[in-house]
């Protein structure tokens, strides 16, 4: 694609970046075919070929966004699966991320937009308030009808059924090595997470020990900054990505690390973009050294010699985008489980989106949920006992559309190597 930016705007680091997206884009259209959105809309302007008309339009041209560009490129994912599906190999995310700035520091939206915001920005990434949230709206739903904005009705009926009691694992601390060590790795806790299913990172810890890794909660870490990044709040996404790095550096000019070991896949594709995060800023070194050893779960495990005994039962596994687009993590899961002795199927479009997306499912409900409805339909046509992913977005998602139980990967794998059943399999026949 032919661009047309100055040399003054190409001093941005961001617009440089762009331009070299941009001119990597041959209007092929492949994308379409993979996108989620165009798959539901049908709108040229709803794929990332058209995405990136607009925001080349939009950027080179130095314009004030209007509400149509916002409109669709707000419609956007960052599910990825353009990337994947690209003969060109078009970084679309770094792109959309440098756009979502741009709109988020040069358009004003509609008060209710702004405030809706504003309010996810200042609760989701802060486990204590995100959990008074969650028990608000568990008051609050009954009466959803009464309001309406689908947005707002839709932030209540996230609230879970029950919300766990705060697991002091999540506190800093160091977990050693049950048995001698052969690691020391970082567990990112997250924050969210914290809040919504803390079996997760309680499994994680346990499995980790099990198999020889002494496990650090480091201090000062927590949100990864992906869920303010992706609304184009930038410097916020920054402030809390920049007390990880900080946190992990500590630990790995201390005692050392081997790995920081992410089980939130929407949280690893965002730490595993650190270094082109802080490129241009005095963090840049540390920041490509913490993205240099970031590991899903899956990953770390694979190298570890789990001798697992499982249940035969018929699993269902939902490949997160995150995962298998962002961080093209494909056979890890499948693998793991299958060598645990589970039966693995997978549902028809695996790669297409279940409509969670960080926020996307509260800022986006009607199309989140057109997305949902299809994701879990495929997946129960497999007539599985059980459904395993590996991010929480996708769980809640999911969850609350199937009376499945669905549980992440690596309780599954917890179970399967001697640790106990995941609470959510209490009622399941084996």
């Amino acid at each position: 694609m032919q661009t047309n930016f100055t040399d003054a705007q190409l001093q941005d680091p961001g617009t440089a970046r762009a331009n070299e997206i941009l001119r990597a884009c041959v209007h092929c259209g492949f994308c379409t075919a993979t996108c989620p959105t165009y798959q539901v809309l049908g709108d040229e302007l709803d794929s990332p070929r058209g995405r990136i008309y607009l925001m080349k339009d939009m950027l080179e041209n130095s314009r004030v966004p209007d509400p149509k560009t916002v409109k669709h490129i707000d419609r956007c994912l960052s599910c990825l699966a353009c990337m994947t599906t690209c003969p060109s190999g078009v970084h679309y995310m770094h792109l959309v991320d440098h756009a979502r700035t741009y709109i988020e520091a040069n358009y004003k939206r509609p008060l209710l937009d702004r405030l809706l915001r504003w309010t996810l920005a200042r609760i989701l990434p802060y486990p204590y308030r995100f959990r008074a949230a969650l028990a608000g709206a568990k008051l609050a739903r009954p009466f959803a009808r009464l309001i309406p904005d689908a947005r707002l009705r839709a932030m209540l009926a996230m609230a879970p059924k029950t919300i766990p009691p705060v697991s002091r694992n999540d506190d800093a601390q160091v977990f050693p090595a049950a048995g001698p060590r052969k690691a020391r790795v970082a567990l990112m806790t997250g924050c969210a997470q914290k809040a919504l299913n803390t079996d997760i990172n309680d499994a994680t810890i346990r499995i980790l020990r099990r198999h020889g890794c002494e496990v650090v909660v480091a201090r000062g870490a927590g949100c990864c900054g992906a869920l303010t990044h992706h609304m184009g709040k930038t410097d916020e996404a920054h402030a809390t990505a920049a007390r990880n790095i900080l946190a992990w550096v500590a630990e790995i000019d201390g005692e050392g690390l081997d790995a920081i070991v992410i089980n939130t896949s929407g949280c690893g594709t965002t730490v595993k973009d650190y270094g082109h995060m802080f490129r241009t800023t005095d963090l840049a070194d540390d920041a490509a050294r913490v993205s240099a050893i970031a590991q899903d779960i899956t990953e770390l495990l694979a190298g570890l010699d789990l001798q697992p005994r499982a249940p035969t039962l018929r699993v269902a596994y939902h490949a997160a985008c995150s995962l298998q687009h962002g961080q093209k993590i494909t056979t890890h899961p499948k693998a793991l489980l299958k060598k645990a002795g589970f039966t693995v199927v997978e549902p028809r479009d695996a790669h297409l989106c279940c409509g969670s997306a960080g926020t996307y499912n509260l800022l986006q409900p009607e199309i989140s949920g057109q997305l949902k409805t299809r994701k879990v339909e495929t997946l129960q046509a497999t007539d599985p006992q059980i459904i395993a992913a590996g991010n929480i977005g996708c769980m809640m998602q999911i969850g609350s559309a199937t009376e499945i139980p669905i549980v992440h990967t690596v309780e599954l794998l917890d179970w399967a190597t001697g640790g106990p059943r995941p609470p959510a399999l209490a009622d399941l026949a084996t």
